[in-house]
């Protein structure tokens, strides 16, 4: 990303694609592939496509304040779509703390004139949380940064809390707290449309495909009673893993260097949160589709849910399964396993035994017949 310009020219996606040598058909081509990774039906795409052809490029300003700048990094690294397609395509990304080569006060001044500029025109994204101590700082020499928070995002067309930290509150918030962290959302003025996309850090195309949401269709996905894009969140990972048939036979790691780990079995008894997370992990997974957490050997640690820093220690079991959703109990498997090997065994011994008795009668028996075919013969 350049340095800040307070020259900002809206030019519609199409424009912006003719003037990067992109002919009519690879735009179509990249029409549909943008329809599908909204969640819509191709039918759905002459209305993309005619979004593109006259919406202009939204300005973002993206916001960095009590955080690891993990979201950022996971943001550029959305393969589908990919973050040069947002950016240069869908949005105009006007200010990011992480990413642009500009800083200090020129910067800070580019974002007032984008706020002035562009009033209820641009989408205010934010990771981080801000804090309300006296003398806790979010941006330097910034103090009581939430009350310039509230009035940027007072004049937004949408907030997107991007991360753990904007959404919650994250390890900034988590006991005891030192810096009074709130989530971004709490400094909201009320009639601005705001989401949440939660996770520590959330998925890079979660991200992106809220910001191309927003920008062609103008509007906020449709979100779950946590505020967080339904499409990405409606699917428990218990769901969705591929351990599932693990935990479904009863089959738990034990230890991290047990055999069941090395086979793969399911991580419940390690703390897994899997039966109560809502998130993506599982359908996107991470680094281009690749891998994610549980398929890699490590449990879930719920990090898409409210205050999960909190929620006690990450390696021990604390989850307690949802009796209506699951197939089996866990404990209840690990009995009837031991009950079945029990009467298998004990099964085993008896039939042994009758074997061993049987045995020994066909023996007697073809003693005394021999002892009496040997009797007649004298």
């Amino acid at each position: 990303m350049s340095a800040p310009s307070t020259d900002v020219r809206r030019k519609s996606m199409y424009e912006e694609a003719l003037e990067q040598g992109i002919s009519r058909r690879e735009f179509l081509k990249i029409a549909s592939a943008v329809t599908l990774a909204l969640g819509l039906d191709l039918k759905e795409m002459p209305k993309v496509v005619r979004a593109m052809e006259t919406k202009p490029r939204i300005p973002v300003i993206w916001m960095d304040f009590q955080s690891c700048s993990g979201p950022t990094e996971s943001f550029t690294r959305s393969y589908q779509p990919t973050v040069e397609k947002v950016l240069f395509d869908m949005i105009s990304l006007e200010y990011n703390g992480a990413l642009m080569a500009g800083s200090g006060t020129a910067a800070e001044k580019h974002v007032e004139e984008i706020v002035e500029k562009y009033p209820g025109q641009f989408i205010l994204a934010a990771e981080g949380s801000l804090p309300t101590m006296p003398g806790a700082l979010a941006i330097a020499g910034q103090p009581r940064y939430y009350e310039k928070w509230r009035e940027i995002a007072s004049k937004a067309m949408a907030v997107v809390a991007v991360g753990s930290c904007a959404t919650w509150g994250g390890i900034p918030a988590a006991n005891p707290n030192p810096t009074g962290a709130k989530s971004v959302i709490d400094f909201v003025p009320p009639g601005v449309p705001w989401i949440r996309i939660p996770g520590c850090p959330p998925i890079g195309e979660v991200i992106t495909n809220t910001l191309a949401h927003i920008a062609i269709l103008g509007k906020l996905p449709e979100v779950d009673e946590l505020g967080r894009p339904k499409e990405f969140f409606r699917h428990r990972l218990h769901d969705k893993c591929q351990r599932r048939p693990f935990f479904d036979a009863g089959l738990y790691v034990e230890s991290f260097d047990s055999e069941g780990a090395r086979e793969g079995f399911c991580l419940y008894k390690m703390g897994c949160r899997g039966p109560t997370t809502y998130n993506a992990c599982a359908e996107l997974r991470w680094n281009g589709g690749l891998s994610w957490p549980i398929q890699s050997g490590h449990p879930c640690i719920g990090c898409a849910a409210p205050n999960f820093w909190d929620e006690g220690p990450f390696y021990a079991r604390v989850v307690q399964l949802p009796g209506t959703q699951t197939t089996i109990n866990p404990e209840r498997v690990g009995l009837g396993i031991a009950a079945v090997a029990a009467l298998g065994i004990t099964a085993h011994a008896a039939a042994s035994v009758i074997s061993r008795r049987r045995l020994r009668k066909s023996e007697a028996e073809a003693a005394a017949e021999e002892a009496k075919e040997t009797a007649h013969e004298g």
